[in-house]
């Protein structure tokens, strides 16, 4: 029920406004964002890879409604790698791209701007070094985002897919993807989705992460285990023994498990956001987990 409210709230104009405007919510959304502006980015990729973690970057925005806006967002990922590049921070990252903020929502030829968008992304990448993966929104678009994702693949194979585990249309999505060169990050999904497409019980989730787990593991793909359940961190462990696979972590979540991992040698891939369009994703934390309300909450109230 809580999370479904958070959910909701994720994409309520007026639950918005109260967060945005409240002068007490930015300390505690700067534990999960890591700024407004592409320094801000650029130093903490620093810090991350300082400390021998990867990186993907996400610059927030999504159900872009104007193509301006879209232009925006590409332009913004365009700065960021430039500048990636510049302080020798661009080989061996990533950015995480949501079609919707680069045109997919925008009324009848959004599938092909989204697709160009995407694509001059992705050449900006190829020039600095770094890779492309595509993000996955709710399960109206996931048809849409792979059929990019294959027209990308045709010039880019190595851009990255994204599976949501609580689909219950994922398992066959992975046979399709685990194959020779193909990057995929498996999550669990934090959308608000129905029943008639996803799982709604935890455990359900869980069972069916491993169950696709399994096949990305046993496949030839390169599979990006996403995850900060420690049962699930030990079993990918276990599935992927002997062969080339990467956890990833959201920043400023479990950061000390983070260290712990990538000092053992694994790679240790965090995802980390910035930009002004923080809230969507914030409250998604927020429904992830019910440690991270208490967080805010406690937050909230010690500088109230």
């Amino acid at each position: 029920m809580l999370r479904t409210s958070l959910l909701a709230a994720a994409r309520s104009p007026v639950a918005r406004g109260l967060v945005e405007r409240s002068p007490l919510t930015k300390p505690v959304v700067s534990r999960f964002v890591a700024g407004a502006e592409t320094p801000d980015a650029v130093e903490a990729t620093r810090a991350l890879v300082e400390s021998g973690r990867a990186v993907t970057i996400d610059y927030l925005g999504e159900d872009t409604t104007d193509v301006a806006d879209a232009s925006h967002t590409v332009k913004a990922y365009v700065e960021l790698l430039s500048a990636l590049s510049g302080e020798g921070l661009a080989a061996g990252a990533d950015v995480s791209v949501k079609l919707s903020a680069v045109g997919q929502a925008l009324p009848g030829d959004g599938h092909q701007i989204a697709l160009d968008n995407a694509r001059l992304i992705a050449e900006a990448a190829a020039g600095a070094g770094a890779t492309l993966t595509l993000d996955m929104e709710d399960h109206t678009t996931t048809d849409s985002t792979l059929d990019i994702l294959s027209e990308l693949r045709a010039d880019f194979p190595w851009v990255g897919a994204v599976l949501q585990a609580y689909l219950h249309r994922t398992e066959g999505d992975a046979r399709d993807l685990a194959v020779a060169g193909s990057r995929v990050r498996l999550c669990k999904g934090a959308y608000r989705e129905p029943a008639s497409v996803a799982f709604q019980d935890k455990a359900e989730v869980d069972r069916n992460y491993v169950r696709v787990l399994r096949i990305l593991m046993r496949g030839e793909g390169y599979p990006m285990v996403a995850s900060h359940d420690p049962r699930i961190i030990a079993i990918a462990g276990d599935l992927g023994a002997g062969r080339d696979f990467e956890y990833q972590m959201l920043y400023g979540i479990r950061p000390q498990e983070q260290e712990a991992i990538a000092r053992r040698g694994d790679t240790m891939r965090v995802y980390v956001p910035y930009g002004v369009q923080w809230y969507g994703y914030f409250m998604r934390r927020l429904a992830e987990r019910p440690a991270n309300l208490g967080f805010f909450l406690r937050a909230l109230a010690t500088r109230g």
